[in-house]
């Protein structure tokens, strides 16, 4: 018997034409399944508190949590993890766009894998833009680049994981639209087992998405920032080994015809030696703050 519990946390900014929409469905099901319900208002300009009021009066199974000021996606996120006091959390957006049964379906793969996290992928669907899916296909190929993962749509905002190790690791993750990718990296990177199983997407009940070519840069310096805080050799060894055999092989040439050692590859093995040396010593530091926040 399954005795497991579990909280849907839901960031909400400036949401008041879906919400009416989506709250009561959510309502239903959390009753329906005694889930728990935590809505983050992350400083919502328009009337999504008071629609979210309203919805929560009286319901035992729902938390509001209320930013005053406006914190980003990745921080509403954080403030409902904090909240949670269930087994497992499972974050879904606001805007409608997610299948309240694929909660139960990633909770039940969850359970049935033992599985500390799982993505809902999107693999396959429709993009909402052009744009958007050769910018979600540039952050994939550079996560794969510097860390090895198995997990397609790692920037999936349906994701659900254990609640205790969502605590202790998004001190590490970034308020941004980044989360996303950031907190489905971290748990890779410590060892824990990520799957992901197949969702559905519905179009959004009202609004537009937020997300452009800067949520996409602010997404790669994230991934940057914790490649080097937990592998920071797999970034600096490659640039060390490029600059130092491009240098020797551009050396080779004057060598061989008797003009000695060029200035430019001569600059290009000192800058090899200057990045290992960094990545060693990034390495160290490394290990200094993992211990200090984990």
């Amino acid at each position: 018997m399954n005795n497991k519990t579990l909280s849907i946390v839901i960031p909400v900014y400036n949401e008041e034409k879906s919400l009416p929409t989506v709250l009561p469905e959510v309502t239903s099901f959390v009753a329906a399944n005694n889930y728990h319900l935590i809505l983050v208002n992350d400083g919502s300009k328009d009337q999504s508190f008071t629609i979210m009021s309203a919805f929560c009066k009286d319901m035992p199974y729902c938390t509001i949590v209320n930013h005053k000021v406006n914190r980003g996606y990745g921080g509403a996120i954080k403030s409902g993890v904090l909240a949670a006091e269930t087994d497992f959390v499972i974050t879904i957006d606001a805007d409608g766009q997610h299948y309240l049964e694929d909660v139960t379906k990633l909770f039940s793969h969850l359970l049935d894998t033992d599985a500390d996290m799982v993505v809902g992928s999107r693999k396959g669907q429709k993009e909402a833009s052009a744009f958007r899916g050769v910018g979600k296909s540039i952050i994939r190929s550079v996560a794969k680049v510097l860390m090895p993962i198995n997990i397609y749509d790692i920037n999936s905002g349906m994701k659900i994981y254990n609640t205790g190790l969502g605590k202790l690791y998004i001190k590490l993750c970034p308020d941004s639209m980044a989360y996303s990718d950031i907190i489905a990296l971290v748990f890779i990177s410590q060892r824990h087992r990520v799957l992901e199983t197949p969702i559905g997407i519905k179009a959004r009940t009202a609004g537009e998405s937020t997300i452009g070519a800067r949520t996409a840069f602010e997404t790669i310096m994230e991934i940057l920032n914790v490649v080097i805080l937990f592998n920071p050799m797999r970034v600096f060894l490659p640039i060390a080994i490029l600059a130092t055999l491009t240098g020797v092989l551009w050396d080779l040439q004057f060598l061989f015809t008797g003009r000695g050692l060029s200035i430019g590859a001569s600059m290009l093995i000192i800058a090899g030696v200057i990045f290992f040396s960094i990545g060693l010593i990034t390495e160290q530091l490394s290990q200094i703050r993992k211990r200090q926040i984990l």
